[in-house]
């Protein structure tokens, strides 16, 4: 009998741990909401505890939406469960989850705690967590380490005191899935009251066999899979949630389980994901990458112009990438813009989309045709991120083989005008010099990357920063037809994030 897959997306909370993927409110409401449509079981929203930054997106988000259920991450101390509760007390579907550690290694060096007191903590933290809401979910933290009878002793003394679920993360991603898979098995038929929760795994890509390590979970028993658009995540990222949707919809005869998640809608998120996180999807990634679908080989092209079958698994259009896209240009109404974004999965008010239309005709006469890609950095650009620091007025810029290169730039900074001057090795050099000198902001460089959005000469360059400033690192993206404006809003937002990363400081150790 085929049984349902809760899927549990934590992109907003462990994939926003991601070295420099903060997002904002705006950003993280508007993550959710694509969640939702996409057809996810559980958002964990974030862990409300760790900034107010965070409390209040968590709290905003189970405001807003009604079909999930948003979950709060929180430490077993009561603090930190109050600090959940009011996040997500408002919400229609409301989960607490909680976790304490659970492997020798954590317990001595991290928690300094003996075994008896990790199963009172962990027992005092869900019972207090249930006195809130039936829904509570309890992760053993370092569970694929820790000794496998102590694991199921905690989990049966989380359940006997009201957990729902209990969650074996395999945190370092040091799991192997044959290995994983006994060991759910294990957990399953040593834990007494096991029948009484819901199985979950929470698997990371250090090794990278997050995925795999899931779906042998899956197969082994695990009901509930926790993983992140694209794979996104600290280190080398979590389970992505379309490698595990996908390989349970191409290969049904090999899953006990269905997810409820709308496979069409898999490419627009994970684009979503990429242009709100400024991380950018590798193309050779798997399901959404831009190679995903693309044919070289003479071969291979010859067979798939045959029959598609014979060397794609699965259909474009399965995942939402269609070749068939309607195409925008500079004769297009605000109609038809509003009708496509709305495809898109973006609700404008009059006021957003009068402003979203200035700047798709502006676009529209620096190119023939204003594809999805364009639309998106657009709307990321002009509505996600309107609380910004630092914006970006005007920009010129002189360079040539025998002109030592200069940049002007005009800014706004917190609502006031300033404009500067300054030189550089090369156009974006003096551009990003100027930038910190109006500014006078001291970060470094890390890394810079330049990609097409779309195809054709005329499309628009997509930039992507890395910054480092006393230890925090964020990451910034901009996307303009002209590639050194690309450049100068690249490194504006990514400032804007170090300012978020400043203002709202994430106080919480490593977790899951």
């Amino acid at each position: 009998m085929t049984e349902k897959l809760i899927i549990f997306d934590t992109t907003l909370r462990d994939g926003e741990q991601s070295p420099g993927a903060s997002m904002n409110t705006a950003e993280k409401l508007r993550l959710a909401t694509q969640l939702e449509k996409l057809g996810v079981d559980v958002i964990e929203a974030g862990f409300p505890a760790a900034s107010q930054g965070d409390f209040e997106a968590v709290s905003q988000i189970a405001a807003k939406l009604k079909n999930c259920e948003i979950a709060a991450l929180a430490r077993t101390s009561k603090s930190d469960l109050d600090c959940a509760w009011r996040a997500i007390a408002h919400a229609a579907k409301p989960r607490i989850h909680t976790f304490i550690a659970t492997s020798d290694i954590h317990m001595k060096y991290k928690l300094n705690m003996s075994r008896e007191e990790v199963i009172k903590t962990a027992m005092e933290g869900v019972r207090y967590a249930k006195s809130f809401t039936e829904n509570v979910e309890f992760s053993a933290e370092d569970g694929s380490r820790s000794d496998r009878d102590f694991l199921c002793q905690v989990f049966a003394a989380a359940i006997s005191v009201g957990a729902t679920t209990i969650n074996l993360p395999d945190t370092v991603g040091y799991a192997i899935p044959e290995e994983f898979a006994n060991l759910v098995r294990y957990v399953i038929a040593h834990t007494p009251n096991i029948e009484k929760a819901i199985l979950s795994v929470h698997c990371h890509n250090d090794l990278g066999l997050a995925a795999a390590n899931t779906l042998a979970a899956v197969c082994a028993g695990a009901r509930q899979v926790e993983v992140t658009v694209n794979g996104i995540g600290e280190r080398a990222g979590n389970t992505s949630m379309e490698e595990v949707v996908m390989s349970i919809h191409t290969r049904p005869n090999l899953f006990p389980v269905q997810a409820r998640v709308d496979t069409t809608l898999i490419h627009p998120t994970s684009r979503l994901v990429s242009m709100i996180t400024g991380i950018m999807v590798q193309p050779n990634k798997a399901i959404v990458g831009a190679n995903a679908f693309a044919h070289e080989a003479g071969i291979h092209q010859d067979g798939v112009l045959k029959n598609p079958m014979t060397y794609e698994i699965m259909r474009p259009e399965t995942i939402g990438l269609s070749s068939n896209k309607l195409i925008l240009g500079k004769h297009s109404g605000r109609h038809a813009l509003r009708s496509h974004l709305k495809e898109m999965g973006y609700e404008l008010s009059d006021e957003e989309l009068q402003l979203i239309f200035t700047k798709f005709k502006e676009l529209a006469d620096k190119k023939k045709h204003v594809m999805d890609e364009d639309l998106e950095a657009l709307v990321t650009e002009g509505i996600l991120r309107t609380a910004d620091i630092f914006r970006l007025e005007y920009l010129h810029v002189s360079s040539g083989t025998t002109i030592h290169p200069v940049a002007s730039v005009k800014m706004s900074i917190n609502g006031r005008s300033a404009e500067s001057t300054a030189y550089g090795n090369g156009p974006i050099d003096a551009t990003f010099n100027t930038i910190a000198k109006l500014t006078g902001t001291q970060s470094e460089l890390l890394r810079f990357s330049i990609a097409a959005l779309t195809g054709g000469t005329d499309a628009q360059g997509e930039v992507t920063v890395r910054l480092g400033e006393n230890g925090l690192i964020a990451i910034g993206r901009g996307a303009d037809s002209d590639i050194i404006t690309a450049s100068a809003k690249a490194y504006i937002n990514g400032l804007n994030r170090l300012e978020y990363l400043k203002a709202h400081p994430f106080t919480a150790s490593e977790v899951l």
